[in-house]
């Protein structure tokens, strides 16, 4: 960004801060807001006014001067401690504006830095003991393995989750997140709404379910809703039984557990989100990824939104704060066989996983609860049907074909919809692949089977690829 001044003006603090609390930029001393150069002189009283007013900023605004002809150039650098002030307030940048700052930008702009946590801030709301649940608070302290030798209130401002004013004890946020009695009445944003669709989109929801009992209770009750709602084989292997879920289920957990710790829970018109899918499962939590930590170093470092919400998982063994967790999932799914999960960062974070072939392929579901016979049958043949187009797709494509040549092949109409619905999601499996995947949308675009794919047909085909252990129907 670039501001031109003939001379330091009145709103020259102003554009060192605003420079400071965006991406840095350029002021150009010398030069007419048209454009035109008229020169400086450059001297060390000029010098030191600039710099003088850089160090009265708060914190002092970092900058480089230099000379390029008759233009000086001040070059200011982003703030490593945002939000920056001068004497007339906050400032920041938007495109060649410097706007100040209103109230409630201030109080956005803090949260976005991390310079307020959610996690740590008092709830004035909340009363304790009234608003206290003791059940939730044994069962952490359980799971945490301290010793409760101590009395609870000292406890409590030990684990940092309350703190003392006078004779009060006074909650942060995330002891209410864990150990309210009920946790929507201060946060109604705070809870798990977990969806079961039929079909690979949300016109169809067979079943849904919002948790909200407590971040622990969440977690677990979101991953039994995956349980009960995907499907389990198991494989023997020297006389012994092996139980195969279609999912990489550590791998869910991990992720649950990552979209509670690591959500936005200033943003109160969104929450954490499981649907499952005929074809894959997401997983998503408002937020994006947290201040600091860029999408190259996912998975590399340990940057936390909610420090004490993090330390509170750590503490019952729900996550490893090294900044592994998406490391492990990607583990875990290939261990499990899956195809590596994707994670997908556009305001929300989203991870989603995909099924075991093989398993998807050759068991029914698993029916929990009061599922009638008829309801049973029906499932078992739509994994039929659908196990037998993909199938039908993959032989097609041996040889590279057009999309609409394959929606023909299966008697249905080019259309978007049913590209999406039919194609697509062997694209994101692996298992069908693009001739032209730098240009998606090139006319010679063609779709062919893959390695994966030519090895999901050999039971089908004949081929001498050696097949996996069995995998038996779950009874």
């Amino acid at each position: 960004m670039l501001e031109y001044k003939e001379s330091p003006s009145s709103s020259f603090a102003r554009d060192l801060v605003s420079f400071a609390n965006s991406s840095g930029g350029k002021i150009l001393l010398g030069v007419r807001d048209d454009g035109t150069v008229v020169g400086v002189r450059d001297s060390n009283k000029l010098r030191a006014q600039i710099q003088d007013i850089a160090r009265n900023c708060d914190p002092p605004v970092k900058i480089l001067i230099e000379t390029v002809g008759k233009v000086t150039v001040i070059t200011v650098r982003e703030s490593e401690s945002k939000p920056v002030q001068c004497r007339e307030g906050f400032f920041w940048r938007q495109g060649a504006v410097t706007q100040k700052l209103s109230r409630d930008e201030i109080r956005d702009f803090f949260r976005s830095e991390g310079a307020i946590r959610f996690d740590l801030t008092v709830c004035p709301k909340f009363r304790y003991p009234e608003d206290f649940d003791r059940e939730k608070f044994d069962a952490w302290i359980r799971q945490s393995r301290i010793t409760p030798r101590r009395k609870i209130d000292d406890v409590l401002v030990n684990i940092e989750v309350a703190e003392r004013a006078g004779k009060r004890l006074v909650f942060r946020n995330a002891g209410v997140l864990f150990f309210a009695k009920d946790v929507r009445h201060f946060f109604p944003q705070s809870y798990i709404t977990c969806l079961l669709s039929k079909g690979m989109d949300k016109v169809n929801i067979l079943d849904r379910k919002d948790f909200a009992g407590g971040l622990v209770s969440d977690i677990e009750e979101s991953l039994r809703f995956v349980e009960r709602n995907t499907r389990t084989g198991y494989r023997i292997e020297k006389l012994r039984r092996e139980d195969v879920p279609e999912y990489p289920m550590r791998a869910l957990r991990e992720a649950i557990t990552n979209a509670v710790m690591h959500r936005d829970y200033f943003e109160a018109g969104a929450n954490v989100f499981v649907e499952i899918y005929d074809d894959r499962i997401e997983i998503s939590n408002p937020g994006g990824l947290p201040k600091g930590l860029s999408r190259e170093e996912l998975g590399t470092r340990s940057v936390r939104r909610n420090p004490l919400i993090a330390d509170l998982l750590h503490r019952i063994a729900l996550i490893e704060k090294a900044g592994t967790g998406i490391r492990r999932m990607i583990e875990d799914a290939r261990k499990q066989e899956c195809p590596e999960p994707k994670f997908k960062v556009n305001g929300f974070f989203t991870a989603t996983f995909w099924p075991n072939i093989e398993i998807a392929r050759r068991i029914t579901p698993q029916l929990t609860g009061e599922v009638t016979e008829q309801a049973a049958e029906q499932v078992g043949e739509q994994v039929n049907e659908q196990v037998n187009e993909q199938v039908t797709i993959l032989k097609f494509c041996s040889i590279p074909k057009r999309k609409q040549d394959i929606l023909a092949h299966l008697g249905l109409k080019p259309v978007y919809m049913n590209f999406k619905r039919h194609i697509l999601p062997l694209v994101e499996q692996g298992s069908l692949e693009m001739t032209f995947p730098d240009k998606p949308r090139s006319p010679k675009q063609r779709y062919r089977t893959t390695d994966l794919g030519r090895k999901v047909l050999a039971p089908w085909s004949g081929g001498k690829t050696k097949s996996p252990s069995p995998l038996e129907t779950v009874s």
